[in-house]
């Protein structure tokens, strides 16, 4: 994470990807913009490409777009890349523009799952698309990663297909899916490819295609971290762990506890961290138990290597027609996510098996500074300009717009919110690059970028003040299994510094041409209070009137199952921001975002949720309802019921079980407790409250929740105080002295604008 993670267990671990001897094509140098064109590989000299990467965004050449990231990384390996962006998938005719690659198609859906870019969390088709010229919806089809490997085959059937981007991460095994409501197999079986590649795939993109070049054939691929595939034969010096059931004795390690500090994970074993108690790390790894039942139980087998060892899920037949299996299932996979610990898996698709390696190696400092320090031409592909050569009007890409002026400076989050899958594609482990790399960023988007007006819209990542930070021992942290380091509370291995990131403020806004340095990614409140000068700098020089954070809820019930603070947390950083606010005579505000109908959230806690927003002053325009997207650990929840937070049972206990919000009629319910103030909710909400004995929040005072009359918008007329009064009526819903009339006068004006916190329509980030 830190530092000193670069010199340890991680860098120890993996070939760097700056090593290799460089393809023989290099000589023809590095292209201006990748070519998409017969005619672009012409003007370069090009018989042919080696790679060409298919994708679902426009392409842009920018370190924050997938395409471009593997593609430059490639041609600094020596290989010729094309890119096919969002071709017409009706045929197969369009994935042979660029001719027969060499070596292998590159495949992925683009920066975003293809059915979570093109359908609401309410199962509606999207009329737009960040990621496409003009923002028209529907130019890439409903789960493209698949539809693309196979056009790919079409193609050219004896071209190896390695799939990769986060719509692969997320499918990699059986998985449920929102938008059919039922689990489907693992994306390498429906794909048909001959490499799934999941996470930031750098490391692995690189020694494949250099093995791929030397001839050697894609079956035989098998150990290259980071990738899953069909499992060819079956494998000979490994052993395997049966974990195709719950409650089978001494089927797998007993799951940890993942509140349990190490140190207390290892005291359950009658060992002791001694690392944490300063007398150096104890001779067995704390986080391995024993593997296998023993009728006697005080004999205990020989624990067999982790990297020899494999772990066989249920089979996809039996989480499809099973939710306790499924719940199991991704229990499991989840605790073999950290690199320095996890092992293989194995999972049985009919008479094939899935075969996933352990996650990748996490990148260095010096290997991240290499991948953003790449010749990208920072804009989009000069197809997509208009004949003036500009990209505005129409050709307008917002995703593009959106991070143009922004420097990504770290991967990875180790928060483990639920319901996010930041962790299941770039893992837990932080990736940082050094501060000089980031320093000469914002410098070339200075000198050159021609829109640049001196302001910086972001310096962030997953997490804006995660950089550098992570756990005080490398050791430790390669055999750690928590899913979080800040859930229930920040681990006492963790470093909270923030002096890298305050020094990096302070040396990037100090640059001759930069006027303002703006944070625009989500913060991480709870871990920001334990560094009072950095909430400072923060606060007074990098916000730009609104900083948004996400508290996600106030109450505990659905607050265990994201895995996120309490309230209290927002409020001690919500008094720091004030504080400093008003030390440096800024009016500035907080802007929190929260998820309805998120599992474990009952109708009494939006109830609750919405009697705070109230009480706070906040009206949230735009609100996000709960998405299950792939693989997530809440999306677990949310199929199952069940809580994969803890031991999956067969009979379930109270704890066990989670409340889920299903059904449209109650999931529009919770949305419509976080939108109180919206008059549509109204006739809803006083349905709910009756029925849930909370009458008393139906009134006209300041401190009822919903009012108990509705807005006539019938075109009748209304007295403008009782309907007995001698006032000249109006039509009901026209203003008058600011406010519209309804049928009582104790109603309170909608707002529509307000300097208060949350009346800016604010669209939460995906």
């Amino acid at each position: 994470m830190n530092a000193p993670v670069d010199v340890s267990f991680f860098a120890r671990a993996a070939k760097p990807i700056t090593s290799y001897r460089k393809y023989w094509a290099a000589r023809f140098g590095t292209a201006p913009f990748l070519p998409t064109s017969r005619r672009e590989m012409d003007a370069l000299g090009w018989d042919s490409c080696d790679i060409i990467v298919v994708t679902g965004d426009a392409y842009v050449d920018h370190p924050s777009f997938g395409m471009a990231v593997i593609g430059r990384v490639l041609e600094a390996q020596g290989f010729r890349v094309g890119i096919i962006a969002q071709p017409d998938w009706q045929s197969a005719e369009p994935f042979k523009a660029l001719g027969k690659p060499n070596l292998f198609y590159g495949v992925t859906a683009g920066n975003m799952d293809s059915m979570i870019n093109r359908y609401t969390a309410d199962r509606k088709i999207r009329s737009d698309d960040a990621y496409t010229p003009g923002d028209i919806g529907g130019k890439r089809p409903d789960r493209a990663a698949i539809v693309y490997s196979q056009r790919c085959r079409e193609a050219y059937k004896d071209v190896p297909i390695i799939l990769g981007g986060i719509e692969g991460s997320l499918r990699r095994i059986a998985h449920y899916d929102y938008w059919s409501d039922k689990v489907r197999r693992s994306v390498v079986t429906d794909a048909k490819c001959d490499l799934l590649l999941y996470g930031n795939a750098e490391r692995a993109i690189v020694e494949i295609a250099h093995r791929l070049a030397a001839k050697e054939p894609v079956h035989d691929i098998t150990d290259v971290r980071g990738t899953a595939f069909f499992q060819r034969s079956k494998p000979e010096g490994w052993f395997q762990i049966d974990s195709t059931e719950v409650d089978q004795p001494g089927r797998v390690e007993d799951h940890i506890n993942p509140y349990q500090t190490t140190s207390e994970q290892a005291a359950a074993q009658g060992e002791t961290c001694a690392k944490e108690e300063g007398t150096g790390m104890p001779d067995v790894n704390p986080a391995i138990q024993p593997l296998t039942f023993v009728p006697n139980p005080k004999v205990k087998l020989k624990v067999p290597p982790r990297d020899r060892t494999v772990i066989r899920l249920p089979s996809y037949e039996q989480v499809k027609s099973d939710p306790v299996l499924y719940a199991h299932a991704n229990r499991v996979l989840h605790l073999e996510t950290n690199p320095g610990n996890a092992r293989a898996l194995v999972q049985a698709h009919g008479e094939r098996d899935v075969w996933l390696n352990p996650p990748p190696i996490p990148l260095t400092t010096a290997e991240m500074d290499y991948v953003f320090g790449l010749p990208y031409a920072r804009s989009p592909h000069p197809s997509y300009a208009d004949a003036s050569g500009s990209h505005e009007g129409e050709t307008k890409i917002p995703a593009w717009e959106m991070i143009r002026f922004s420097v990504n400076i770290m991967r990875g989050c180790f928060g483990g919110c639920t319901f996010c899958s930041i962790t299941e594609h770039e893992g837990r482990i932080i990736q940082s690059r050094s501060e000089d790399s980031v320093i000469r960023e914002i410098e070339e988007i200075r000198d050159k970028i021609p829109a640049f007006t001196g302001v910086i819209s972001d310096l962030g990542g997953p997490t804006a003040n995660m950089y550098r930070i992570g756990c005080k021992t490398p050791e430790i942290e390669a055999a750690c299994r928590k899913p979080s380091c800040v859930y229930p509370g920040i681990c006492q291995n963790l470093n909270t510094d923030h002096s890298a990131l305050v020094h990096m403020y302070r040396r990037a806004r100090a640059l001759k041409g930069v006027k303002k340095i703006l944070i625009g990614s989500g913060l991480r409140y709870d871990l920001a209070v334990q560094s009072p000068e950095y909430v400072k700098e923060l606060v007074q020089h990098h916000v730009g009137g609104y900083l948004k954070i996400a508290p996600e809820h106030t109450e505990q019930g659905p607050l265990t199952k994201m895995m996120k603070p309490g309230i209290g947390s927002y409020d001690k950083f919500k008094a720091m921001f004030e504080k400093y606010s008003a030390e440096a005579g800024k009016k500035q505000y907080l802007i929190p975002y929260f998820i309805a109908a998120h599992p474990g959230t009952s109708d009494e806690d939006m109830m609750n949720l919405a009697i705070w927003l109230k009480k706070n002053g906040f009206r949230a325009d735009q609100v996000q309802t709960f998405y299950p997207s792939p693989m997530a650990t809440a999306t677990a929840m949310y199929h199952s019921g069940r809580n994969t937070l803890r031991k999956v049972r067969r009979t379930a206990e109270a704890d066990d079980t989670v409340d889920i919000v299903r059904g449209e009629k109650r999931r529009r319910l919770h949305k419509a407790f976080l939108r109180y103030h919206d008059a549509n909710n109204w006739p809803l909400l006083r349905d709910a409250l009756k029925a849930m004995g909370r009458a008393d929040l139906i009134g006209n005072g300041k401190h009822h929740l919903i009012p108990s009359f509705q807005p006539i918008t019938d075109g009748s007329y209304v007295s403008a105080r009782r309907k007995n009064s001698t006032a000249t009526p109006v039509k009901a819903g026209a203003p008058v002295k600011g406010r519209i009339l309804t049928q009582h006068t104790g109603l309170p004006p909608r707002v529509t604008g307000s300097a208060k916190p949350g009346a800016k329509p604010v669209r939460k980030p995906r």
